[in-house]
């Protein structure tokens, strides 16, 4: 897996951080009436593993969550992504069925405005902290997060709330890798923490 184009640190001021350049990339083709997911995948690059796990992990954090189906279509595409990633594979490879899937551009376009306040103060808060968190060969670990998180999707997706917490930690779990943050690797463990003791809980106590 291939880092160079992944790894940064915090942007300087009055400059576009990694995941504000992965939001306008998918602006420009919200422009369209109805992109497929393939045209977006392309726009961000498929050689660049963890940004391109941003774009479903994102999407699926915002109200687009809503749309039937949507939040298994991104949970398949993260652990695919994920996986590509950790075999060491130059591109990434989804099927058919997911690149052609379309959206609505206004809608999407409505997202990325949705998600640019939160990713602003997320890019002028990041710098690199806790390395050993995500250094080789532990950014595979992070990885192999993702990819559960993203198979739990689909099996989740009736269950309110739990895809766009998934979502979120799988975006803070690639941001952690990109600028080399390992506090936000902490943060998406936390989040994945929560999401496995909710229903632990809640079925604790509704059988109380």
């Amino acid at each position: 897996m291939t880092h160079a184009a992944d790894a940064g640190s915090a942007p300087p001021s009055g400059t576009s951080g990694p995941i504000t350049t992965v939001l306008d990339r998918i602006e420009e083709i919200a422009r369209q009436e109805r992109p497929s997911a393939g045209e977006i995948v392309e726009a961000v690059g498929r050689r660049s593993h963890v940004t391109l796990l941003l774009v479903p992990a994102l999407v699926v954090v915002t109200p687009l969550s809503g749309v039937p189906l949507l939040s298994s279509l991104c949970g398949l595409s993260i652990a695919l992504i994920s996986l590509a990633g950790l075999l060491g594979r130059r591109h990434v490879w989804l099927p058919g069925f997911l690149t052609r899937q379309r959206i609505e551009g206004r809608r999407l376009s409505e997202a990325v405005d949705w998600l640019r306040g939160p990713v602003a103060w997320i890019e002028r808060r990041t710098r690199r902290r806790l390395p050993r968190l995500v250094n080789p060969p532990f950014d595979r670990l992070l990885l192999g997060l993702c990819l559960l998180c993203g198979l739990a999707m689909p099996v989740l997706e009736l269950v309110p709330f739990t895809s766009s917490f998934l979502g979120a930690a799988v975006a803070l779990l690639a941001i952690s890798i990109i600028v080399r943050d390992g506090l936000f690797a902490s943060l998406a463990f936390a989040v994945i923490a929560l999401v496995i003791a909710t229903p632990v809980v809640l079925l604790t106590t509704g059988g109380a």
